[in-house]
């Protein structure tokens, strides 16, 4: 298949873009710079742009360009996704929005989160936006059958990234530094809500094998572990890595 990915260099998508590769699919991603966090793939082809900024140059660099599915992992608000609409309608067998498992009801009426769970966060303007984002793409699924797949990440972590909270996103060391000189770390709640967490390798799966089924399209998906563990399990793990690793 011929795919986008829109970013393609995060934590996240880095993990798909090598999967993609190498289940030899032909890949291109559209990135502001060659230089990222993540490093770019070498078989991979770079379309130098910024998404956020000049729509015309865009659609000129799109221009002749036709995907089975295209993915935009930095999509956040609406305005992102009626210029999505307007730049992939005709361009791409499947549009993959990817969402977040932060839009599921707060706070949830039962424990089990389900794709079917209503979607309504009032507390974080970041889930508000992604809920409506994937109001405005379903609308125009409905309406003018533009191909949308919804994907839902939650917890994910790599090799880069420790799944933990309580500390910056950023600096998330920190709490594995307070667990080896033995101070307390900050667990949320009383420590038995339940959560999981997920290798973005395990994602990776989950998300390449969605692109190109047609049974997808105007579906959404939570990409998820199945494994369900509670905060004082997550944090004793951690903690036990590294007493004893």
């Amino acid at each position: 298949m011929k795919l986008l990915f829109i970013g393609g260099t995060g934590l996240i998508s880095s993990a798909c873009s090598e999967l993609a590769l190498a289940r030899g699919h032909e890949l291109y991603i559209l990135n502001r710079s060659a230089s990222t966090k993540y490093p770019l793939p070498k078989d991979a082809t770079l379309l130098r742009s910024d998404i956020h900024a000049d729509e015309t140059h865009l659609a000129s660099l799109l221009a002749g360009q036709h995907f089975d599915a295209a993915v935009d992992w930095v999509a956040f608000t609406p305005q992102d996704i009626e210029r999505d609409i307007r730049l992939f309608q005709g361009r791409t067998k499947q549009f993959v929005f990817i969402s977040s498992a932060s839009t599921y009801q707060k706070p949830p009426k039962h424990y089990l989160i389900t794709e079917e769970t209503l979607l309504e966060n009032p507390y974080w303007k970041y889930s508000q936006d992604k809920i409506a984002c994937e109001q405005l793409l379903m609308n125009e699924y409905r309406e003018r059958g533009f191909p949308v797949t919804i994907v839902r990440p939650s917890l994910t972590y790599g090799p880069a990234q420790i799944p933990l909270v309580g500390a910056s996103w950023a600096h998330p060391w920190t709490v594995i530094d307070r667990m080896k000189r033995g101070q307390k770390v900050i667990v949320p709640g009383d420590g038995a809500s339940l959560w999981v967490l997920t290798w973005n390798g395990d994602f990776a799966k989950g998300l390449i094998g969605l692109l190109g089924n047609e049974q997808a399209i105007g579906e959404a998906f939570q990409v998820t572990s199945d494994e369900v563990l509670s905060w004082d399990q997550i944090f004793l793990e951690a903690y036990l890595v590294v007493v004893y690793k």
